[in-house]
């Protein structure tokens, strides 16, 4: 049978959805299963063969939409929070990773470049693995998880520079015998200036140009064309990019993620990227496990062992020698070790390129696949071991009390090892509104008075630029992805306010509302009475029907054109909401 696109998708997807699926049964992180789909669909395993160059095709695009969603979460102040160990730590455990690389691959017959590409391969590791085995554990929101994803950053920040420079490296090595200093510094150079006019050009330029087009686009409230400009923007600008400055399409994709992430609906964007990059990373999994070869195990046992070695133990060595120095607790040092103890997308990235580049060889990308593969499967396991390590570390108070010196010794010194972030509300409650009318504005004015904190949620971005002006807390977004009401704090709110009143968006941000924060008080704004035993099934807490209080309104207008007392006219008020309660009673009965 003739493949196709349409073969390739339908094949790549199914293989990576049973294995995904069935990894993630085992406690196993999904990538595993994608790349061993890949791995299986592949033509150098028997069985079902899909296309090599369309899945490499859709392996751009994932790379693209990779690097997208890296720029646009890109966040200053999470770096900046813990500059101190993020920086000097990750760059410790890059060095001592990609110096061990280039003398592992150096005694395996490579040249000192090879050694120099793998090595780099091998230091970063996969945000996606990372983020999950830290969520699994309930550790993400802690310092030591705010430390790793710090840490991350940097690692993200190095792999846009190495894909950078990887070309200058490519032309400096293919100048052999006649690469002076004279030439090799010609050549980094001239990188440089192309990379820095199109940093110019992107966030300089693209800082205005790139928020006033999606502004625009917002304004027309049509989602699929807000999330098409999305799309168009980090494919347009990642693929003009690599044509008019000759540098990577991945690191045109993260600036323009960079951009995009400063703007006013960079939660929305966010939330419609998601899916497109989820569905683009599987294939470009998929594709790398495609390109994998058993054989070369087979022939280099001894480097493969090496490079496992490097990811599996020099690099957690490192980490913790690194972190355990700068006066941080055992716990710490082990958690952040653990957790970046493997290999994933970006060092494919890094792979890929050094590959199209002739920088490495087949057998060398097979090696670093074969090496994630190992290092993604025993990594969940691995962190699992902290906390008995930790028990069994303080049941030897010696050996104990001596690792908790320097740490000790740190916070008598510089203050507590706890983050602390400021913020001038944390005393205050908070809650959600979603919608932004004349309902919206007057629970907002209400819940001021009381000092409770409004955070609006509406997807009109004109209003969110009035709010944001007047240094109000607002999002734009659609309330029913569960990003936008992360973004907007959903977790820590004690109330939510839906005032929008179609009932199936409200079903849709009832339910994920509620998963994200099981002790939320639910107030909702329906039309009908009929709607109350729906609503009360989802889990809101109170409802105020359109329906009840228009009787109300009216009932009230007429008892005052009678000649009703106030008295009077209470009563009657609340005779009638009893009365629209008691028929629902009946109705839903």
């Amino acid at each position: 049978m003739q493949h196709n696109i349409i073969l390739t998708l339908t094949i790549g997807l199914s293989a990576a959805l049973v294995l995904g699926y069935i990894t993630q049964r085992l406690r196993l992180s999904p990538i595993l299963g994608y790349l061993l789909a890949g791995v299986m669909v592949g033509p150098l395993t028997p069985g079902v063969v899909v296309d090599q160059q369309a899945a490499a095709q859709f392996a751009e695009i994932g790379v693209i939409l990779l690097m997208f969603g890296v720029g646009l979460h890109f966040n200053l102040k999470d770096l900046l929070a813990v500059r101190n160990i993020a920086i000097s730590g990750a760059l410790f455990q890059i060095g001592a990773a990609t110096v061990l690389g280039m003398l592992s691959l150096k005694a395996s017959g490579s040249s000192w470049t090879t050694g120099l590409v793998v090595g780099i391969a091998m230091s970063v590791a996969s945000t996606v693995v990372l983020i999950r085995v830290l969520s699994d554990n309930n550790v993400l929101d802690t310092d030591r998880g705010t430390i790793a994803v710090g840490w991350l950053i940097v690692e993200d920040l190095f792999t846009v520079f190495a894909l950078v420079v990887l070309p200058s490296i490519a032309s400096i090595s293919r100048g052999g015998e006649d690469a002076t200093t004279a030439s090799m510094f010609a050549t980094i150079g001239l990188a440089a200036v192309r990379v820095s006019v199109l940093c110019l050009l992107v966030l300089g330029g693209g800082r205005r140009f790139i928020p006033w087009i999606l502004g625009k686009v917002a304004q027309t409230r049509q989602r699929e064309l807000f999330t098409l400009t999305v799309l168009v923007l980090a494919l347009a600008i990642a693929v003009g990019s690599a044509a008019a400055f000759d540098v990577s399409m991945a690191l045109g994709a993260f600036l323009a993620g960079m951009v995009v992430g400063q703007s006013e609906v960079s939660h929305q964007a966010a939330a419609d990227a998601l899916p497109m990059q989820d569905a683009f990373a599987v294939l470009f999994f998929v594709s790398v496990g495609m390109l994998f070869d058993v054989s070369a195990i087979k022939e280099h046992p001894g480097l493969f062992a090496e490079m496992l070695g490097i990811v599996l133990l020099a690099k957690p060595l490192a980490a913790i020698a690194i972190v355990w120095f700068l006066g941080y607790s055992p716990l710490a040092a082990l958690t952040i070790a653990v957790a970046l103890a493997q290999v994933g997308e970006f060092s494919f990235i890094v792979a890929d390129l050094a590959l199209q580049l002739n920088l490495v060889e087949d057998f060398h990308r097979s090696l670093l696949v074969a090496t994630s593969i190992v290092s993604i499967t025993l990594n969940p396991m691995l962190f699992r071991g902290v906390a008995p390590l930790e028990r069994w570390l303080k049941a030897r108070p010696k050996l104990w009390r001596r690792l908790s010196q320097r740490c000790e010794s740190r916070i008598s010194v510089r203050g507590m090892e706890t983050l602390v972030v400021d913020d001038s509300d944390s005393d205050r409650s908070r809650a959600v509104i979603i919608g932004y009318g004349p309902v919206g504005r007057t629970c907002a004015s209400i819940l001021r008075d009381f000092n409770v904190v409004p955070v609006i949620i509406d997807l009109n971005i004109d209003t969110v630029k009035a709010l944001l002006a007047r240094g109000e807390t607002a999002i734009y977004g659609d309330a029913s992805n569960r990003d936008i009401l992360r973004a907007a704090g959903i977790a820590d709110s004690k109330y939510l306010l839906i005032t929008i009143p179609e009932l199936s968006t409200r079903t849709l941000i009832v339910i994920a509302a509620r998963e994200l924060n099981p002790d939320l008080k639910i107030f909702v704004r329906a039309r009908y009475v009929g709607e109350r035993a729906w609503l009360e099934e989802i889990g809101v807490t109170e409802v105020a029907y359109e329906e009840a209080e228009a009787a109300c309104g009216l009932g009230s207008l007429l008892l005052r054109a009678v000649g009703a007392t106030e008295a009077q006219i209470d009563s009657e008020m609340d005779r009638i909401r009893k009365g629209f309660a008691v028929k629902q009673d009946v109705v839903g009965a």
